[in-house]
């Protein structure tokens, strides 16, 4: 019986879109996929989610194979993506609080950076978790098994009582082999059925009248 959700956030709560980010710098046009292989296309990237390096760290790094006139952007990027707007998924936020709404413990799991805590509630429907597990603070990322042991263990779960959401199949099959159910994310409405399907009484918005 699953009694708990757990959800990804980048592209299922709010939309992951490093060209958007990119977009809203005062940076040359022709600049734009340039930024996006060197910052968001670069293993430091990745290393900021493990939490094994530093933004500035990260920076200073990628800055190394970039002209001059970038190294501010890039700085930006890595220190404060997030002082921008974060556009939510639309109806995750409605979806995430009829869930609690209806009793089930709702709980995150997500590959990001050590400053997570300072956007999180932002995010619509931050308000109805009972606990995050995020990559950096661990040293692990999505989909080693260690991470989702890791939100087991901290938050007294059994995996066949979680269902896992997340954009990525990978990290569905993840959660899978530790025991958990699942789904991959392709908006709230298919989610919505993938619930109802696992025995979840949501409203079917669809033939609601």
């Amino acid at each position: 019986m699953i009694r708990n959700i757990v959800f990804d956030m980048g592209n299922v709560l709010v939309y992951w879109r490093p060209d958007v980010l990119i977009q809203r710098l005062n940076v040359p046009e022709e600049d734009h996929p340039l930024l996006l292989r060197e910052v968001f296309g670069d293993v430091n990237w990745i290393q900021l989610d493990r939490g094994i390096v530093t933004p500035r760290e990260a920076a200073d790094r990628m800055c190394r194979r970039l002209p001059q006139r970038l190294h501010g952007a890039v700085h930006e990027l890595t220190a404060g993506w997030w002082r921008g707007p974060l556009i939510p998924v639309e109806g995750m936020a409605e979806l995430v609080r009829e869930l609690k709404g209806l009793g089930y413990g709702i709980y995150l799991l997500s590959n990001a950076g050590l400053d997570h805590p300072q956007y999180f509630d932002r995010i619509p429907g931050s308000e109805c978790f009972d606990g995050r597990v995020v990559s950096a603070f661990y040293k692990l990322l999505k989909p080693q098994p260690e991470l989702y042991q890791v939100l087991l263990r901290e938050h007294n779960l059994k995996a066949e009582e979680c269902f896992f959401v997340d954009d990525l199949h990978i990290n569905v099959e993840a959660a899978m082999l530790v025991g958990m159910s699942g789904a991959v994310f392709r908006g709230a409405d298919g989610l919505r059925r993938s619930l109802r399907e696992a025995g979840i009484p949501l409203l079917d918005r669809e033939t609601a009248v």
